[in-house]
């Protein structure tokens, strides 16, 4: 009876929180871009409800009893051309934000120009994605986490195995994207990440703070640059001025507190700290390694003026992977034999002073970033021996960061002008045995400064009617790292990009450039055993040109298919001379790369084509499927033929969608397919060796036969089921997360592994050889999440 009463007494109160779900107010204000003055008669309308405001003299509106959710905002008036939010999220109070309006030059001549949600950029009207809020909250298999994310856009592949966020894109390295944060450059958004790439088990921005995103895969702004592939913008959100609040959340891998509100009448902030507890995660799922990670982001804004405002923000991470011995299966022994300890700081302070002067808009950039990363590794993971250490490595990298720019809006052109300049600092300690005829051993101290300078500018036009738009980028790098990169006219990166929208319904839209990027300091501070660096002389700027053509066909707001083609030709790569490969077919994996010695003769290039259809319906459904055919390839010289990479996974196909319910139910679903990547069989004699294994602790690859085989290939369903509940002043959410519901696995090339036993202890040492054995190796398992939020 009493267990009967308690049910009665929670499904009540599950029934009062429905029943007493709260609506709020929508208030803000709407101004004009140029001269920062209030806008009267603006309507004011949100997408998918009944509702909207006027604003007033002072250019404020309201918009009265509108429930919780997710929404993008509307504003229209003549003279003005009609502007479409980024989505917010209302959820336990009022809802405060700004808009800013553009004067229609075309309304005297009857043209009338309307916004879309499938927003066109002058720079970039080819191979830029935005990402909304809706698609962070809710995308099944994500976790809320930007890295996996992306992972379901065209282009993007993923890696089923490994838990890791590397981040392929069109068949590019790892190590070829950059990352942004409000207009300030972060190094990396992972935890434990790969020194020289990156890539990690988890991103290290919470996506509490993220409004919006810009996913670029080519046709990179001029002011963002050192990218090969991609490019990724976060905006995030402004501090609420009204009032405080926060936020606590529950993840797949930690657990996170933020807050949002004001300091002052001037000044607004977000805040937010993660704990994880991934390694109990991972010590669950019996994996070898068990990482644990801390990391802290906050914003302050002030608005010192109309014309004046102040942005700093940092973004810091605390990691340290252990190695899990107790998982000694033999599955895991292969790992536990190789992988490091890792322990990593990382951190990013940065401002951005902004000038409102009419039509130009002057900004100031400073950042400073820290990343200090510790690896250790002893054979058999014994260190009680001090002779089993393999390799201590100790290392450094800060860049200070100053850039200048200044835009200007001239009736229908846009003019970006700026300049940037770069120091850079990087050290390295390094034990490491390695074997390559024999065994080695090097023991280096390396420390490096390097000032880096650059300039760059973009011409946008757009016609009275918009139907055409065109934009002329230039860019031109150099640092004085030696003198080969020292000329700005060596590292010329112009850039064309043309859109016209043939019909109502059709547009067309191409970008053609050469873009560059430094090697790796990694590979810039390698030091050889006698002191010297050893890539100085050999190394120069990587650079590819990127050619895109794309067609889209639009339904209104709600629905629209897309076709890209792209090529890349990429050139002075760097070359491993030890391993003969490119360095850009490495740094999928923990550690470090780039810590060798390398030339710059490696070539290569990546072609495909790009399907993706969007389907949105505001308040109900957000769907999106993408499939990319496409091969990527790399030779070690002018002479050499071309094989494949190790991104060349030739397809990939994701369907990924979120439909809400009534009564603030959302379920979701996405299914992956990718192709087989390809691998490279080991050299078994090598392996073998006593001295060759003792060094690493792992087989040699035969790099003669480098890719000539392939994987399986592999696919995955993924589901997600929301709810949330409303009170006055707090919101509580569920959800859970079913990755690989079909348990799908992936095999692996069998793994040789050295059982310990010597075939023949009666040879000399150098010939000695370990007794070897094989391991299968397949991977996939169900992994359920149960995420929890509560805001107040």
């Amino acid at each position: 009876m009493k267990r009967l009463l308690t049910f009665f007494f929670f499904c009540s109160f599950l029934l009062l929180l429905i029943q007493a779900q709260p609506v709020h107010q929508i208030k803000g204000t709407v101004i004009d871009k140029n001269s920062r003055q209030p806008l009267e008669f603006i309507n004011v309308t949100v997408i998918g409800l009944n509702k909207g405001g006027v604003t007033n003299a002072e250019g404020h509106f309201t918009i009265e009893q509108v429930p919780p959710g997710i929404y993008r905002l509307q504003a229209t008036a003549i003279g003005y051309k009609s502007v479409t939010t980024p989505e917010y999220i209302l959820s336990t109070r009022n809802l405060n934000i700004s808009i800013e309006m553009e004067e229609n030059l075309t309304e005297l001549e009857g043209i009338t120009v309307t916004a879309s949600p499938f927003r066109r950029d002058l720079e970039s009207p080819v191979s830029l994605r935005i990402i909304g809020l809706q698609e962070i909250e809710k995308s099944p298999g994500a976790n809320r986490d930007i890295s996996r994310i992306v992972q379901s856009y065209p282009g993007v592949a993923f890696s089923p195995i490994g838990y890791r966020n590397d981040l392929i894109v069109r068949g590019g390295s790892p190590s070829e994207n950059r990352f942004y944060l409000d207009g300030i450059e972060i190094p990396n958004i992972n935890h434990f990440s790969t020194q020289g790439a990156s890539g990690g088990p988890v991103g290290i921005l919470n996506a509490d703070l993220i409004r919006e995103v810009n996913f670029y895969t080519g046709a990179f702004p001029t002011d963002k640059g050192n990218a090969l592939s991609s490019v990724l913008d976060f905006k995030l959100r402004d501090g609420d001025m009204e009032r405080n609040s926060l936020k606590a959340t529950l993840g797949a891998s930690e657990v996170s507190l933020a807050s949002n509100g004001h300091i002052g009448e001037k000044t607004s902030y977000l805040v937010s700290v993660r704990q994880s507890y991934l390694q109990f995660l991972f010590d669950m799922l019996d994996l070898p390694f068990l990482p644990t990670f801390t990391d802290v982001q906050f914003k302050l804004k002030t608005r010192f003026d109309k014309q004046n405002e102040l942005t700093i923000l940092g973004l810091g991470g605390i990691d340290n992977m252990r190695l899990n011995t107790k998982a000694d299966s033999e599955d895991n022994e292969y790992i536990l034999s190789y992988l490091p300890k890792i322990k990593q700081e990382t951190f990013t302070l940065g401002s951005v002073y902004r000038h409102y002067a009419g039509a130009h808009v002057q900004s100031i950039v400073v950042s400073h970033s820290y990343l200090n990363n510790r690896n250790t590794k002893y054979r058999q993971n014994d260190e009680s021996v001090p002779d089993n250490l393999m390799l201590r490595l100790r290392s450094t990298e800060q860049e200070t960061k100053f850039r200048f720019e200044n835009k200007s809006s001239i009736r229908n052109w846009k003019i970006n002008l700026g300049v940037n300049l770069d120091y850079s600092q990087y050290s390295n300690t390094t034990f490491q045995k390695i074997y390559t005829n024999q065994a080695q051993i090097f023991d280096y101290h390396t420390y490096l400064d390097i000032l880096r300078w650059g300039i760059f500018g973009t011409v946008n036009y757009s016609s009275m009617d918009e139907r055409f738009t065109a934009s002329l980028g230039l860019r031109a790098d150099a640092n004085n790292y030696s003198s080969a990169m020292k000329s700005l006219s060596d590292q010329l990166s112009p850039r064309i990009s043309l859109s016209y929208q043939l019909t109502d319904h059709w547009f067309v839209s191409g970008n053609a450039g050469l873009y560059y990027q430094l090697p790796p300091y990694t590979a810039l501070g390698f030091k050889n055993n006698h002191g010297a660096y050893a890539n100085k002389y050999n190394l120069r700027y990587m650079k590819v040109s990127q050619e895109s053509l794309g067609v889209s066909w639009r339904k209104g707001d709600t629905f629209e298919v897309s076709i890209e083609g792209f090529y890349k030709d990429y050139d002075k790569i760097p070359l491993s001379v030890v391993d003969g490969i490119p360095l850009a077919c490495k740094g999928n994996d923990y550690g470090v790369i780039g810590n060798e010695l390398l030339t710059s003769t490696a070539q290569g290039r990546s072609y495909g084509a790009e399907i993706l259809v969007k389907w949105l319906i505001a308040k109900k459904l957000n769907l999106a499927s993408s499939f990319t055919l496409f091969k990527s390839e790399y030779r070690n010289n002018k002479e050499s033929e071309y094989i494949a990479s190790a991104w060349d996974n030739r397809y990939i196909f994701n369907l990924r969608g979120t439909y809400n319910l009534p009564h603030l139910w959302s379920v979701g679903m996405k299914v992956s397919c990718i192709g087989g990547a390809p691998y490279t069989p080991y050299d078994e004699e090598k392996s073998s060796l006593v001295s060759a294994w003792d060094a690493q602790g792992k087989a040699y690859y035969d790099y003669s036969r480098y890719n000539k085989e392939r994987l399986p290939a592999f696919a995955q369903v993924d589901i997600r089921v929301d709810k949330t509940f409303y009170l006055k002043h707090c919101m509580l959410g569920f959800y859970l997360d079913l990755q690989n519901i079909t348990v799908s696995k992936l095999k692996q090339q069998d793994v040789l592994m050295s059982t310990g036993v010597i075939d023949n202890p009666e040879a000399p040492a150098d010939s000695q050889h370990y007794r070897m054995k094989r391991i299968k190796q397949s991977s996939g398992t169900l992994l359920p999440t149960l995420g929890i939020t509560f805001e107040y």
